[in-house]
């Protein structure tokens, strides 16, 4: 049984609790993103992400990982309040910080079982597909909400602002 957590786990404990889980059985689910501000569409997504396995991870992209891929604008909410809110979702059992533009260390260090990915990703361009697959786990590609983004809520807020 996986134990609730309030804050981000360290890679180091992260293994140690994943090592414990599978010794026990359970499938581990890893997902990422820099769920910046949450939406339905985020909530649905890892809900359906974490009925692939017993355990959800969620690698979240650190504030300085945000700003390389979005812009110096973003994330709108620091990462603190981010990994709490995920925290907060009863799907999401861990989430771990990592600083690079792509999750391809965490993957490779933890092997998840099940490496979920929206539906608008092709499998051939989903970073550590080949190294999941190569260890005997799977790639899912989950269906998102059309429409719903963080994109679009705040190119709503600026329209709004006008």
């Amino acid at each position: 049984m996986v134990k609730k957590r309030r804050k981000p786990i360290s890679l180091a404990t992260l293994k140690r609790e994943l090592k414990a889980l599978r010794s026990e059985g359970q499938r581990c689910v890893f997902t990422n993103g820099c769920f910046d501000i949450l939406h339905a569409g985020h909530v649905r997504y890892l809900t359906k992400a974490r009925t692939l396995g017993d355990a959800l991870i969620v690698g979240l992209n650190s504030d300085k990982s945000v700003r390389k891929i979005k812009g110096k604008s973003r994330p709108i909410v620091p990462e603190e309040e981010r990994a709490e809110v995920l925290l907060g979702l009863e799907a999401v059992d861990f989430v771990v910080l990592f600083d690079t533009p792509t999750p391809i260390g965490l993957i490779e260090a933890l092997l998840p079982d099940v490496l979920a990915k929206g539906a608008d990703w092709i499998e051939s361009d989903i970073v550590g597909a080949e190294a999941v697959k190569r260890n005997g786990g799977r790639v899912a590609r989950v269906k998102l909400v059309k429409g719903k983004s963080t994109t679009n809520i705040i190119k709503r807020i600026e329209k709004l602002k006008k």
